[in-house]
């Protein structure tokens, strides 16, 4: 797999994330104003968009959001795979600290990679949340 990354949206994170979050998941209010200057990080498995994330940083904590792999690419550790290039990324630019804010159905995909639960759960359009930490 090889990955690129854009600041701001493209058709292929619009197509991800619309398919996932939108359709799949019922979310209304996909597409924010974070998404205009954030980065983008895209899997590709040879040309095809197969996996999205975006994050950015604010005061001086980086988060990471809109993590999704297309369905047919599920289950193949290509969440793992894109955590780890982000988390490269951050690490990267200087960041030493990243906030999730995670569906709590997947809380235990992000505590494997370290993530540690802090807070009270929230709902995000209707769907449990809960906020996660990790140093780096």
């Amino acid at each position: 797999m090889k990955y690129k990354k854009f600041i701001g949206l493209n058709d292929d994170i619009i197509g991800i994330r619309t398919a996932i979050f939108v359709e799949e998941q019922g979310f209304k209010d996909e597409f924010d104003e974070v998404d205009k200057n954030c980065s983008h990080i895209v899997l590709y498995d040879n040309d095809k968009p197969i996996a999205t994330c975006r994050y950015f940083s604010q005061n001086g904590v980086y988060h990471i959001g809109r993590v999704a792999i297309v369905k047919p690419y599920r289950g193949k550790h290509l969440g793992n795979e894109i955590m780890n290039i982000v988390e490269s990324e951050i690490k990267n630019e200087g960041g030493k600290k990243i906030e999730i804010s995670a569906q709590v159905r997947v809380k235990e995909f992000y505590k494997k990679l370290g993530y540690e639960e802090v807070g009270e759960i929230y709902l995000d359009e209707y769907c449990e949340h809960i906020t996660m930490v990790k140093e780096l």
